[in-house]
């Protein structure tokens, strides 16, 4: 087997892959605006048919494989908002800002001035 063709069928497991996610992504978006109001659920701000492609569907527990009938795992947000929400996701995994704090001083360097100062007298 050459590497072109290793290239090629590489390719096409690629393409279907993108068809796959597509499609999916079709459905639940579809879905999702059919059932909420155009509206982002942080910021609020109302979207029409000619800004509509701003709004997007969030997955609420970051697994785009679950998509229940009901809706229950999405909510509409808008671009801002969406990116906003993933980075603070992202952001999460490395701890919070309070659990960063430096802790106080661990050396004193006039610890033992006392001794000193009393062994000059």
């Amino acid at each position: 087997m050459t590497s072109r063709d290793t290239e090629s069928k590489l390719d096409a497991v690629v393409a279907e892959a993108r068809r796959n996610r597509e499609e999916r992504d079709k459905g639940y978006r579809e879905r999702a605006l059919k059932m909420y109001p155009w509206v982002c659920g942080r910021c609020a701000r109302e979207f029409t048919r000619e800004n509509l492609r701003e709004l997007t569907v969030h997955h609420r527990d970051h697994n785009h494989d679950n998509n229940p009938l009901d809706g229950s795992n999405w909510e509409l947000l808008c671009l801002y908002c969406h990116d906003n929400e993933h980075s603070r996701y992202i952001d999460s995994a490395y701890g919070s800002a309070e659990a960063s704090k430096p802790s106080g001083a661990t050396h004193n360097p006039f610890a033992d001035l006392a001794s000193l100062l009393k062994d000059k007298k």
